[in-house]
């Protein structure tokens, strides 16, 4: 697997791999979606054979079979694609102001919802195209993400109960039931201070690692916080066992925690990036932590042989800022403030697919 051709003319915002892990789609700013088999990197197709919408595409979402893709843009429009034959299954209109630019989208479950620029927040009616199911309009100035804060979301993920949790800048982590459709302010966790970063894990755990702070919530509730931990935590990642937890500093370390009833306990193992850690994630079978920095590495510890270090990965030319690991957990993405976006094959440092 080697680098890609510069399929893209302009920059890459969303990269998504299938939930099988066998395709992985790009979108960018010149209103094209590609689609890559998730091996070996090569070309499928190009979505609509050319353009897939007439302005910049913000973001895009697998359905969980992985035969679709829903897509939003800056046109204006969401829409569905049937990937397998290359064609539009739908497309959702969603008005003519600028604020009703398409700037987001998720498909969970039978759910499709898109945000809006104005921060609206569209449930997709794949019946009716041209009116959406529900909108929800809590939002008194444009939005980032599909959430129901108020301030900057920092980090969203979504749990084993299928529900949405969010920290945002305003000291909130929020549980969002995405089956009643509504934001009902019910699933609130005050914070004491500014969360950076949530992992959540099996059995009602989240982990939020906040300004000098740690926090274990369980159900819902705040169960043990650490304070001043002795170095700056800055991001979190569960172990699928939901028994271990990694915490990234901006000491260029990693430290792991065990999690024991409503309590965490420090494990006394440091794991040592190459620089400042700015993300961590777990494989998805538990076997692997990949962690990068901002010193442009990312440093692969093998869980099973107590975290010893497996591997490092460089290409990147400016500090990488997230991680996503593909369902057959040989493969996994790190995206730069270099705008690439890496495509890495774990047992081999030098095969890999760049995207820009």
């Amino acid at each position: 697997m080697g680098s890609l051709p510069q399929d893209h003319t302009r920059f890459v915002n969303c990269v998504r791999f299938s939930p099988d892990g066998n395709r992985f789609a790009t979108a960018s700013a010149d209103g094209q979606i590609h689609i890559y088999d998730g091996k070996t990197g090569e070309k499928v197709c190009a979505l609509g054979g050319g353009k897939a919408h007439d302005g910049g595409i913000y973001a895009i979402s697998w359905s969980p079979d992985g035969t679709h893709l829903l897509s939003a843009s800056g046109d204006k429009t969401s829409k569905i694609w049937d990937v397998n034959v290359n064609s539009v299954v739908d497309t959702f209109t969603m008005g003519s102001n600028v604020l009703d630019q398409q700037l987001g989208c998720l498909w969970q479950k039978d759910h499709l919802l898109s945000v809006s620029l104005s921060g609206y927040i569209n449930y997709l009616d794949r019946n009716n195209p041209s009116k959406p199911l529900r909108v929800i309009k809590g939002h008194s100035k444009s939005i980032q993400c599909l959430t129901g804060h108020t301030n900057q979301v920092s980090r969203m993920t979504v749990d084993d109960a299928g529900q949405l949790v969010s920290c945002s800048m305003d000291d909130t982590v929020r549980y969002t039931n995405l089956t009643l459709r509504d934001y009902s302010g019910q699933g609130v966790v005050k914070l004491d201070v500014q969360p950076k970063c949530v992992a959540v894990g099996p059995r009602g755990y989240a982990v939020v690692v906040c300004i000098g702070q740690i926090v274990l919530l369980k159900d819902q509730r705040k169960c043990f916080s650490i304070e001043n931990p002795g170095y700056e935590p800055e991001v979190v990642a569960a172990h699928p066992s939901g028994e271990t937890v990694a915490v990234g500093g901006a000491d260029g370390n990693v430290r792991l925690y065990s999690i024991l009833g409503t309590s965490l306990k420090d494990e006394g193992k440091l794991l040592e990036a190459k620089g400042p850690v700015t993300d961590v994630a777990y494989s998805h079978d538990g076997a692997f932590l990949a962690v990068c920095d901002a010193s442009k590495v990312v440093t692969v510890f093998s869980v099973a042989d107590g975290y010893s270090e497996n591997n490092v990965f460089y290409g990147h030319h400016a500090k990488i800022v997230c991680l996503a690991w593909s369902p057959d957990n040989e493969h996994f993405a790190s995206g730069g403030m270099d705008m690439m976006v890496y495509v890495w094959t774990l047992s081999d440092p030098e095969t890999r697919v760049k995207i820009q």
